[in-house]
């Protein structure tokens, strides 16, 4: 296919992957302007108000009201975040903000979190305008800035300081559900209906500075990197909620099998093995490192940062019991510290999200599940807004899907997208 013969919602797509939102945390970014920019502008071809909210330079939100059939219904937030988190280059096959379309796939740092569902919204929205129609009900639709550092930049001071663009929105679609996986080659869909609590946290050892020649039993990096080794083989153990006890009920309904062993059973779930298991328990992964300023000093700190993912309601608790991993010499430190969701499998906009996808995939079941990871639902949720991810994708039963999140090569199929946009459309016409 040339560009300009490639669906609307690719085109979209690939256009904001070639804006560079890299997030680095800690308020390091390139900041999301121009791509806030591109959708302001989008938007605005469409005939609608757009507002835009800057807290801090660059770092871009936007907002756009698109009126619906009966607006005595309560609006529906449609919404994605426009940062991504960074890509090494050299270490893709393409140029992660190249944008390419190659082998049917649309490539680069973002085509699966979450400039694909960003293109699905404002193409979704189009082709209702366009025909002369309006959707069901209000939607708001958003587009955020720093969700790949917690939204604290971003939805985090849109709900604080901008309420009233969701004035009368009850519920909210965004990210990460609605996607199909195939278990023991059958398909089925995710419908996230719940989210992990985050908190990310640095641990921090403290000694005596030295020479590095000299014998010393009060080196800091020692007793963080034997912290760090405690935490990393952690194993905590299985523990289900609601959500995941029906999930693994809808695995073992679709396999056959017994449900006594959840980790055997999301196996069956092929490349989205990993993904489902992290949901049963506690994970706590170290992912950075920092100590010393010179070959032959010992310093007298070293840190190290560790995401921290825990069930709804357990958070306390998981602090304490990591603090006990670690021991009293080294101190803990939370940086960011969000909420845990979950809502039940059932409602109207349920029921309508089942319906959409049934339409454009019909039989193919849909079962619920609890996200490992967090979106921007969790500051929604601040506003009595109940979140749910939905952003449609029928996917090849190879294609590992949920690896690609913050991964190399990151990329999404072109009918995957097509197919997205249509059921998108679908829901917002229906619901």
């Amino acid at each position: 296919m040339t560009p300009s013969s490639l669906p609307e919602v690719v085109r979209v797509a690939a256009d904001l992957i070639r804006f560079d939102t890299s997030n680095y945390g800690g308020g390091r970014a390139e900041g999301e302007r121009e791509a806030a920019e591109y959708v302001t502008a989008y938007l605005q071809e469409l005939g609608l108000e757009v507002e835009t909210y800057e807290p801090i330079p660059r770092r871009t939100n936007v907002m756009a009201r698109v009126p619906g059939r009966d607006r005595s219904l309560p609006a529906l937030v449609v919404h994605g975040h426009l940062d991504v988190v960074p890509a090494v280059a050299e270490d893709w096959t393409v140029d992660p903000f190249a944008g390419i379309v190659q082998d049917g796939m649309l490539w680069g740092r973002g085509a699966v979190d979450m400039k694909n569902m960003n293109a699905m919204i404002l193409t979704a929205v189009a082709d209702i305008l366009r025909a002369g129609e309006r959707p069901a009900r209000d939607l708001v639709l958003a587009f955020f800035a720093d969700e790949e550092n917690g939204g604290v930049e971003g939805s985090a001071l849109v709900v604080r300081d901008r309420p009233e663009w969701f004035a009368g929105a009850e519920t909210a679609i965004s990210e990460v559900g609605g996607y199909s996986i195939t278990v023991d080659d059958r398909r089925a869909y995710l419908l996230q209906v719940g989210e992990k609590a985050l908190i990310w946290i640095r641990l921090v050892a403290r000694g005596r500075a030295g020479h590095g020649s000299r014998l010393h039993d009060d080196n800091a990096v020692t007793a963080l990197a034997e912290a760090v080794a405690k935490i990393g083989r952690t194993r905590w153990p299985l523990r289900l909620t609601p959500t995941t006890s029906a999930l693994i009920a809808g695995l073992g309904e679709l396999t056959g099998r017994g449900t006594d062993d959840p980790d055997a059973l999301a196996a069956a779930a092929g490349p989205a093995e990993a993904f489902l298991r992290s949901t049963f328990r506690t994970t706590t992964n170290p992912t950075a490192l920092s100590a010393g300023y010179k070959h032959n000093v010992i310093p007298e700190r070293a840190e190290a940062l560790i995401d921290v993912r825990v069930l709804p309601g357990t958070e306390d608790a998981v602090i304490a019991e990591l603090q006990q991993i670690v021991g009293d010499g080294i101190e803990i430190e939370t940086v960011v510290r969000d909420i845990g969701m979950e809502t039940p499998f059932e409602g109207e906009l349920v029921e309508a999200m089942v319906a959409s996808l049934d339409r454009h995939d019909p039989g193919v079941p849909v079962i619920p599940y609890l996200l490992g990871a967090g979106t921007d639902n969790k500051a929604l949720s601040t506003l009595g807004i109940t979140g749910y991810g939905f952003a449609p994708l029928r996917l090849p039963a190879d294609l590992d899907f949920t690896g690609m999140f913050h991964g190399v090569d990151e990329r999404v199929p072109v009918d995957s997208l097509v197919f997205g946009q249509r059921v998108l459309a679908d829901l917002l016409r229906s619901f």
